[in-house]
């Protein structure tokens, strides 16, 4: 059992995303169309998986930065839905792909598409999400849009595989796996903000204040996801808390204590992590050296960071409705446990 710990906005009370959901809904409405249309396909695997996960109960953040940040510089047209639908084709793909690799039976409390239609119906449908995406894109002919989504798709490939090669490996050093994390979760939020200032042609600094806060917000969001592994409860998780634990992956609550702990504690982390020998109790154990050396409380704070880091490159921006619903979006995403 994690050991569930309060965290709070930066004022003490419950930030929320509905204000953001508010302000976006007529469009994902729209969103969800395109959806329904692109995962159409005459080989009945293709939708049925794709609908599996697509229909699993995400948030659909990322693509919500996409509209709400066009929507806060005034944008009229049609291509914000295109471009916010081909982000949330990129995720979804990534998490196909994710789930292979990492063997991982669940999702968003569902069994993983893998278990359902084997691991290579899982990549392939993922890489037909990604040409789906790719299309759309193509079909705004906004080049600086393909060039950013194009670029984000390479870098979370390359922090994929920096994960493979660092998965269980406990001695990691926290650099080491935040450029993980900046590859693998950060850089599709940062193109997802950023993409709301190139659909409506805004100036070179106002496009670099989105992608900051995506960025520093997609660490933010993934530092939160690393600690809820251990501090969280089940039913608001989707997923078993240790989940990690028990797949042997290395995140920053791990590579904390294994860096803090006594010779005896590294032997315990290298145990269970990069051999997997995991016993009875192992789990408990675990949760006590991270309260030992506050490895998890310490990965909130790192989070709270790049969540101010996030706040403040909105402060460019006029007061807005919007506006606000996106910073209010940090808290959130730092507070999702209270």
């Amino acid at each position: 059992m994690g050991v569930v710990l309060p965290f709070g906005d930066k004022d003490g009370g419950k930030a929320s995303l509905q204000p953001l959901l508010d302000l976006v809904q007529p469009d994902m409405g729209r969103i969800n169309e395109t959806i329904l249309a692109h995962a159409h396909s005459h080989v009945d695997m293709i939708p049925e998986l794709a609908g599996h996960l697509i229909n699993s109960g995400g948030k659909r953040l990322r693509p919500m930065l996409t509209l709400a940040a066009s929507r806060m510089l005034g944008y009229e047209g049609d291509d914000h839905i295109k471009l916010a639908t081909a982000v949330e084709f990129m995720h979804t793909a990534t998490l196909l792909h994710d789930d292979v690799v990492d063997e991982s039976d669940w999702r968003r409390g569902r069994k993983a598409a893998r278990l359902i239609w084997g691991n290579q119906a899982s990549v392939l449908v993922g890489d037909y999400l990604l040409g789906q995406a790719f299309k759309m894109m193509v079909e705004t002919g906004i080049l600086e849009a393909l060039r950013i989504l194009s670029n984000a798709a390479s870098v979370i490939a390359e922090g994929e595989v920096l994960q493979l090669a660092a998965q269980h490996d406990v001695s990691t050093t926290e650099d080491a796996y935040m450029k993980v994390i900046d590859a693998k979760t950060a850089a599709l939020f940062s193109a997802a903000a950023e993409l709301g200032a190139v659909v409506t042609r805004r100036p070179r600094e106002e496009q670099q204040a989105l992608e900051s806060y995506g960025r520093n917000l997609g660490v933010a969001f993934q530092l939160v996801d690393d600690a809820l592994d251990y501090a969280g409860e089940q039913d608001k998780l989707g997923k078993a808390v240790g989940d990690d634990f028990r797949e042997g992956k290395t995140t920053l609550p791990v590579v904390l204590s294994y860096r803090r702990g006594t010779q005896d504690e590294r032997a315990f982390w290298k145990r269970v992590m990069e051999k997997g020998e995991q016993n009875e109790g192992d789990l408990e154990r675990a949760l006590k050296i991270m309260d030992k050396y506050n490895a998890i409380s310490d990965t909130i704070e790192r989070a709270r960071h790049y969540g101010a880091i996030a706040r403040d490159a909105m402060a460019i921006f006029p007061e807005s409705r919007e506006r606000e619903a996106l910073i209010e979006a940090v808290d959130f995403c730092i507070a999702r446990v209270s």
